[in-house]
């Protein structure tokens, strides 16, 4: 069971991500990158209340219109996610996602960012109503030269 799990992770991040179909709603916390590929599904469909409600309690840009104010200039987005390494610590599973977003604005101004996301669900057993699910601890990302395929971190880690 573990090698299967092992590589369908290994599988999932040699495909190309989904979040490309801006046409296809993709709602997915199977794993780490499913989640991260769902935020851009969303983001690249203009569905920014779904795509914000996929963090946990530390919410990026600090507030909902913060969040939204930042994508109204983006015209298309891409994700490409690399091989996530799951880790226990403390009852919960953390995820740290490599990714390369590809950024395209409304003028046709393409920007590359790489870096990555850190996902985390307690122990589904362990929990009490209102259940969490998976959903984003952190990102960190920056813009970078070169290009998108090129851009994904070899490896992520879970923050000290």
């Amino acid at each position: 069971m573990k090698l299967l799990f092992i590589s369908m992770i290994a599988l999932s991040a040699a495909l190309p991500a989904a979040a490309q179909d801006s046409n296809s709603y993709i709602d997915d916390r199977s794993d780490g990158a499913a989640v991260v590929r769902s935020l851009y599904n969303a983001i690249a469909r203009q569905e920014y209340a779904r795509a914000y409600g996929y963090f946990g309690d530390r919410k990026p840009q600090g507030d909902y219109q913060s969040f939204v104010a930042g994508y109204q200039n983006t015209a298309d987005v891409q994700v490409r996610t690399g091989t996530v390494t799951p880790e226990g610590a403390a009852g919960s599973t953390y995820e740290p996602v490599p990714v390369a977003v590809r950024s395209v604005d409304k003028a046709g101004k393409e920007q590359i960012f790489a870096g990555c996301y850190l996902t985390r669900i307690a122990s589904p057993t362990a929990q009490e109503p209102p259940f969490v699910p998976l959903h984003i601890e952190s990102a960190e990302l920056e813009a970078v030269k070169g290009s998108w395929e090129d851009a994904i971190p070899k490896v992520c880690h879970i923050p000290s």
